[in-house]
């Protein structure tokens, strides 16, 4: 969609005129929407394969959250001209897509901002948040499957072809046998409607906050998964640039966060090491498959790897048993 559409439609469908800006995406067409004065907004045109009943489960997603954690710093839906939430539009190109608008949270990604312990543990806290407030959450489409869903690794199996040097294609299916080995524990784990996507591009922060946090974006990932998938999925992201020492400092700040607000399990804690390595291997898995598939959006989907393999390595590096213990140390 080109940026005069976008902006044709902000002003036809919900009454907002303002210039555009697009931001980089994996399958949809997003823009910011900045009026002259007042409040930006985000204006979303789904890819036009996407389910309709997917996008209703964000959009309700968020509503939720809106009704039962008011205070939580999550983007608000915002009707068109019909009062509807979200609803089908044939673009220019003649294709049939859904459209959504939502309030625009300001601030900086986490991924440009150095953090601080208690910036750190305020993230923890916040991710807890959201999770109590999603625990009575419930929709036809929650149990969707998502190729980022940690619990669905071995179904990418078949995208280990995409990876052609064969150094690193062993790496990840270290992991993946790995994640075999834990699979049936994790299957026994307590699952909930969550977040899936707690990344440092999804946290939105202004260092002149008390709490830090001015937002949690992006619930396109939003699914029925496991309270540790969504744990070990923000504590990934504080991994260190140099994999050296103790690489989970970082995490075990927001980690502290986490566990002042929601518990953690025994069998959940021991499991994150190993989840944050298998969500290393999905992340490499589909970002070179998209990547070779669609080199439009290589750029942006391998933004990531080069640290990624560097990531790998530590845990290849260690045994299962180690890793785990390094988390539970903490929590004893």
């Amino acid at each position: 969609m080109t940026d005069d559409e976008a902006v044709d439609l902000a002003r036809e469908r919900f009454g907002i005129e303002g210039r555009p800006t697009r931001f980089a995406t994996e399958k949809d067409d997003t823009f910011r929407i900045a009026p002259a004065s007042g409040p930006r907004f985000i204006l979303k045109v789904a890819n036009p394969i996407e389910d309709i009943p997917e996008i209703d489960l964000q959009v309700q997603v968020l509503d939720h959250v809106a009704a039962r954690a008011p205070d939580l710093p999550v983007p608000r839906v915002i009707p068109n001209d019909k009062g509807e939430r979200h609803f089908n539009y044939l673009d220019r190109a003649g294709q049939r897509r859904q459209v959504r608008m939502m309030s625009y949270l300001e601030g900086q990604p986490l991924s440009e901002v150095p953090s601080t312990a208690s910036g750190r543990a305020e993230i923890g806290k916040l991710l807890a948040r959201l999770r109590l407030a999603l625990a009575d959450f419930s929709h036809p489409s929650d149990s969707r499957v998502v190729a980022w869903d940690v619990k669905n690794l071995l179904t990418l199996r078949d995208l280990l072809a995409e990876i052609t040097d064969a150094a690193q294609r062993r790496k990840v299916e270290a992991a993946l046998e790995r994640f075999a080995a834990i699979e049936t524990r994790l299957k026994q784990c307590r699952m909930q409607v969550l977040h899936n996507d707690f990344t440092r591009s999804n946290v939105v922060v202004d260092a002149s906050l008390p709490g830090f946090v001015s937002g949690i974006i992006d619930f396109g990932d939003t699914v029925r998964t496991a309270i540790a998938i969504d744990a070990s999925t923000a504590m990934l992201n504080q991994l260190p640039v140099v994999m050296d020492g103790d690489v989970f400092a970082d995490g075990r700040d927001l980690l502290k966060g986490y566990l002042s607000i929601a518990d953690l399990t025994a069998e959940e804690l021991s499991l994150i090491p190993h989840l944050i390595f298998s969500r290393l291997a999905t992340r490499l898995l589909l970002s070179t498959a998209m990547a070779n598939r669609v080199p439009s959006v290589a750029a942006y989907v391998l933004r990531n790897n080069e640290q990624t393999w560097v990531q790998m390595d530590w845990f290849i590096a260690r045994s299962m048993d180690e890793i785990s213990d390094q988390l539970m140390d903490f929590a004893r």
